[in-house]
């Protein structure tokens, strides 16, 4: 098990590495890691997720109370907390701007197109949460109940979420969710993207099966 000076590093190194893919500007997005069954270590408010140290974290209670830092936790902290409520089985999420993916949730369009067999094992659909006020209470009720079910959700108008065992984890679906939306935008503008046959699709979804993902793709399977 990690100490937690070393799960305060995991969080400084997935901020960094962030802000150098440009998936956040200035002092966007937020980190959040659960340590206890009612402490959670999160990014602070008003600090760029490139230039955090350790130091910098904060520990909080599960009603966002802070128990130990010197720096007030981001306003978006109450989103992180209602989806680990509604997934016990997260440790790690991250929410950024990554600008491809935010262009989609800004357009109003889910990634949900079967055409990139690592995407349909690793993250299934990736759907739009509908469109709340940043910081307010209408965010965590806003993905309340797509992130029961998925790992990776856009926010209308707003970027990303994205949950995971770990970090990394909840990082790298991040890298996955930007590739795939990259993807997806380039193969529209040449004819559009061709998705797979429903029976690929289900031989995926039993190796996603095997490999213990779980989370919903209610769609994929079906015509």
């Amino acid at each position: 098990m990690r100490s937690e000076l070393e799960l305060k590093q995991d969080i400084v190194e997935v901020g960094r590495r962030m802000w150098l893919r440009g998936y956040v500007a200035a002092n966007d997005g937020n980190i959040s890691v659960r340590i206890g069954t009612d402490e959670f270590l999160c990014t602070p408010t008003g600090v760029s997720k490139g230039f955090m140290t350790p130091e910098m974290i904060i520990k909080v209670n599960s009603g966002g109370e802070v128990l130990s830092g010197e720096v007030q936790p981001s306003s978006e902290l109450k989103m992180h907390l209602r989806a680990y409520r509604e997934r016990p089985d997260v440790n790690a999420i991250v929410h950024a701007h990554p600008p491809v993916s935010t262009a989609f949730a800004v357009a109003g369009i889910p990634l949900n197109k079967k055409f990139l067999p690592e995407v349909i094992v690793t993250l299934g659909e990736i759907p739009l949460a509908d469109y709340a006020t940043p910081s307010t209470d209408e965010v965590p009720e806003a993905i309340a109940e797509l992130v029961k079910d998925h790992d990776a959700v856009l926010l209308a108008n707003h970027g990303a979420l994205t949950l995971g065992s770990d970090v990394f984890n909840a990082y790298y679906k991040l890298e996955t969710m930007e590739h795939y939306a990259n993807i997806s935008l380039a193969a529209k503008q040449i004819g559009g993207e061709r998705e797979l046959p429903s029976e690929r699709i289900a031989q995926l979804m039993e190796v996603r099966e095997k490999m213990g993902i779980k989370g919903a793709y209610p769609e994929f399977g079906k015509d």
